[in-house]
């Protein structure tokens, strides 16, 4: 890694939505993804990639902090959650390190994106825009081209989603293999065929950014991910902590340092991409941090467990807590008495989740299909992914199952009390507890020293704030498109201008913007 620690690498996120490890490259035969198939050869291919959350919101609250949304108060999808002070949005450590950080465009934080994160932050933000070309960046484009939405799109709307795809590269749904779970119909096939299909739409975008990298001289000199934010948008997948809805794809090409075509079975968590993204800048991921470094300088040991959760999915409240090795999974759910199959209209929009839900009544389901119509859940689950890679044959009650439920029910524990799990808090009082009284706190507004005047050419100016947790951001430009730098240090005054600043804070309203003019003679 002596390499790693001496050149400063472009970091390149390529995103999608909803999508299980259903690639070429991960081995699945339907799949017709030529370019990712290209970047697994190229790079790693991890096979044990999962997310915290089976839905977005949560998901991506722990990807840009680094943390359990469990322990920030971001589990509840569609929150705004207030995290402690100390935890900030990583980027922020790549900011004060000299790094170009943009993304393009979807936060779904659970809380607002601050100025202080990012230096783009739009549909229009690109490692193309940095004023240096010798500066490296770091650039995330997150496409929801596979989005559960996509889906069910009407087929005039699909047909248009999808026009780029060759006659060739559409999947039939008399084709498809469906989970045991799924009732076999037209309707449910023809679901699980416009999901590959909008695989093989996504594989040719992610093909256009990797060739753009190319043509711009800059694939030798960037370590590039590509990931999904959790499991295929379907229901059983999506908002569960099953493997379908948690397994992610999970590919780093990063020249030099990973041998092309590697695959790598070591457990990773979604939560670990900010502190790796780091380790590869020669940054060490601040101790606050639950996530760990998979590769570069700053590498951590292989992690024993990966844990997941499933908490209110939009008007739906539900507390089930996961804890997976590389073979066993424990799920522990906390209100049993809740059925699998709770009505979220969301998810009911689904064909498939509609056709499920009628052939249920009509008593028309048979095996598998039936479980996720129980009246109650067990309090228990306990599945071999070795065995039973779908998670329906539940073994928590099986005798000669019990060391491996012991095991996996005291890592949950631990983990529960470690992470300072709020899950179990009502969510009325959690969100007593960040905001009192359900008002808002405002950051502090910064205060300068000095504040303006008369000063030498390279004064540095010190920017301050009151309130704990708070980042600074600044700027010498005018006008509401002024680029907002972090105000990782002192400030240098350079030529007479107005320094404009203002401080933030996750889960805060932004502080007034306060200015001070400065003459340099």
């Amino acid at each position: 890694m002596a390499l790693a620690q001496q050149k400063r690498w472009n970091i390149l996120w390529l995103s999608c939505e909803d999508t299980s490890p259903d690639l070429g490259c991960y081995g699945d035969a339907w799949a017709r993804t030529p370019n990712l198939d290209r970047l697994a050869r190229e790079g790693a291919r991890f096979t044990r990639a999962f997310s915290t959350y089976g839905v977005c919101a949560p998901s991506r609250s722990s990807i840009i902090t680094g943390m359990y949304p469990s322990s920030i108060g971001t589990h509840h999808m569609r929150s705004q959650g207030v995290p402690p002070p100390e935890v900030k949005c990583f980027t922020e450590y790549l900011r004060a390190a000299g790094y170009y950080c943009t993304n393009n465009v979807k936060t779904d934080y659970n809380f607002d994106a601050p100025v202080t994160a990012w230096d783009e932050n739009s549909n229009r933000a690109h490692y193309r825009n940095r004023r240096r070309n010798d500066q490296p960046f770091f650039s995330v484009f997150n496409l929801t081209t596979t989005h559960e939405s996509q889906i069910r799109l009407t087929p005039e709307e699909f047909a248009e989603r999808t026009k780029r795809l060759s006659p060739e590269d559409r999947h039939r749904p008399e084709d498809a293999k469906l989970p045991p779970y799924y009732p076999d119909t037209p309707v449910v096939r023809r679901d699980w065929a416009n999901y590959y299909d909008l695989v093989t739409a996504m594989d040719l975008q992610m093909g256009g950014l990797l060739r753009e990298l190319e043509e711009q001289g800059l694939a030798e000199n960037t370590a590039v991910f590509f990931w999904g934010d959790h499991g295929r948008g379907l229901p059983r997948a999506k908002r569960w902590p099953y493997d379908s809805g948690i397994h992610v794809p999970l590919i780093v090409r990063w020249p030099g340092m990973v041998k092309p075509g590697t695959v790598v079975d070591r457990m990773v968590s979604l939560m670990d991409l900010g502190p790796t993204a780091m380790s590869i800048a020669g940054v060490k991921a601040p101790g606050y941090m639950q996530g760990q470094a998979f590769l570069g300088p700053h590498e951590a040991p292989e992690r024993r467990y990966v844990y997941a959760a499933r908490d209110r999915m939009d008007e739906t409240y539900d507390l089930i807590r996961a804890v997976r090795d590389s073979r066993w999974k424990y799920i522990r759910n906390y209100q049993a008495c809740k059925p699998y199959a709770q009505y979220i209209d969301y998810m009911e929009q689904m064909p498939t989740m509609r056709e499920w839900r009628r052939l249920n009544k009509e008593g028309k389901l048979a095996g598998p299909q039936k479980l996720f119509f129980a009246p109650e859940k067990p309090e228990e689950e306990l599945y071999d992914t070795q065995a039973d890679p779908h998670e329906v044959n539940n073994l928590a009650a099986r005798p000669e199952h019990k060391a491996e439920l012991e095991r996996l029910r005291k890592a949950h524990a631990q983990w529960t009390a470690e992470t300072k799990d709020l899950g179990h808090l009502k969510e009325d009082e959690l969100k007593e507890r960040m905001r009192p009284g359900g008002v808002w706190q405002v950051t502090a507004a910064p205060s300068v020293a000095p504040h303006g005047g008369k000063v030498a050419a390279g004064a540095p100016v010190r920017l301050q704030c009151a309130t704990p947790g708070a980042s600074i951001a600044y700027t010498f430009e005018s006008g509401e498109n002024a680029r907002w730098l972090l105000a990782a240090g002192p400030v240098t005054v350079e030529r007479s201008s107005v320094l404009r600043a203002k401080a933030c804070r996750l889960g805060y309203k932004d502080s007034p913007e306060i200015r001070a003019e400065f003459q340099v003679g």
